[in-house]
């Protein structure tokens, strides 16, 4: 006669949870996609992340505000992000500390290079953009018809007066370069939030602000940008700056962030910037709006 055993239900479930315990070492590693504290970059890291779940069919995790560019590669390095918005020029002048080459490749392989080597990661292609210092001026300033760049506003009669922030006070490619071009100056240039910069430029507290060329506001007709035509402020191409762990272990990261290299202007940035700073859209529908138009949904 067949004796049938009692299943054995320990052991049965001892043998799920090994099951299971594999399936989850087997889950690939969640990716945090980190931003700095600018809208230009929330919505670059809202961009990325969205369409890395498109293309994953994942769940992105957000890390934004993190401050600047020194916390933001220190969060890289210590593995509390995976991947965030970077530009070359600032590599290169706050992180390596060096005096970078005028030339925007010349910048970017020399970032590329050091960024594999301090902190394991790599600098994707450029994403199209330059996010460099820009002068601004009141399109209806007496001097506008004859100032288009900084040189000849050097050359102006009446003394500027610059607003500026404490960033680019501070940085050594901000107040340093300006200064090469010794503008007449009618007064000490006065420090301000960057918020503040161009409500002070149309109230005529100040004759000249300085900003970045991506700012949305710049898409409005009331001012005018000079330009920098000896070259003085460092090149700030964007681009993606990603763990090589994740590159490597994660199949499919790759080719989808470089799919977004060179999909950017300037001008399309300051357009998008603009969608949420003046017209007050949320970043999360800018970046679907961007990538669909994009052709990348």
């Amino acid at each position: 006669m067949t004796r049938h055993r009692a299943p054995n239900y320990a052991v049965a479930a001892l043998v799920m949870l090994v099951g299971l315990a594999a399936g989850c070492g087997n889950s690939p590693k969640t990716i945090v996609v980190g931003s700095m504290n600018s809208t230009e970059q929330i919505l670059l890291g809202e961009i990325v992340a969205q369409h890395l779940e498109h293309r994953l069919g994942r769940k992105v995790d957000r890390r934004p505000n993190l401050g600047g560019t020194p916390n933001a590669f220190q969060a890289i390095q210590n593995g509390e992000i995976s991947l965030y918005p970077e530009y070359a020029g600032s590599i290169v002048t706050e992180i390596l500390k060096e005096q970078p080459a005028a030339d925007a490749s010349l910048i970017f392989e020399r970032a590329k290079g050091e960024i594999k080597r301090l902190a394991q990661a790599d600098l994707l292609n450029p994403l199209g953009m330059d996010n460099s210092f820009v002068a601004v001026i009141r399109a209806d300033d007496s001097r506008a018809s004859k100032v288009s760049t900084l040189s000849e506003a050097a050359e102006a009669s009446e003394g500027w007066i610059l607003g500026a922030s404490l960033e680019f006070q501070q940085l050594a490619d901000g107040m340093p370069a300006l200064t090469q071009y010794k503008l007449p100056m009618k007064a000490a240039p006065r420090s301000m939030d960057g918020d503040l910069l161009f409500g002070a430029l149309e109230q005529a507290a100040v004759t000249m602000i300085v900003v970045r060329a991506t700012d949305g506001v710049l898409t409005q007709k009331n001012w005018k940008t000079l330009r920098d035509d000896r070259n003085r402020f460092v090149p700030k191409q964007a681009c993606l700056l990603v763990q090589q762990n994740l590159l490597m272990t994660q199949p499919g990261v790759r080719q989808a962030l470089e799919e977004l290299s060179g999909k950017f202007t300037s001008e399309k940035m300051r357009q998008l910037n603009a969608l949420v700073d003046l017209g007050h859209l949320q970043p999360k529908d800018v970046a679907a709006s961007f990538l669909a138009q994009a052709g990348l949904k």
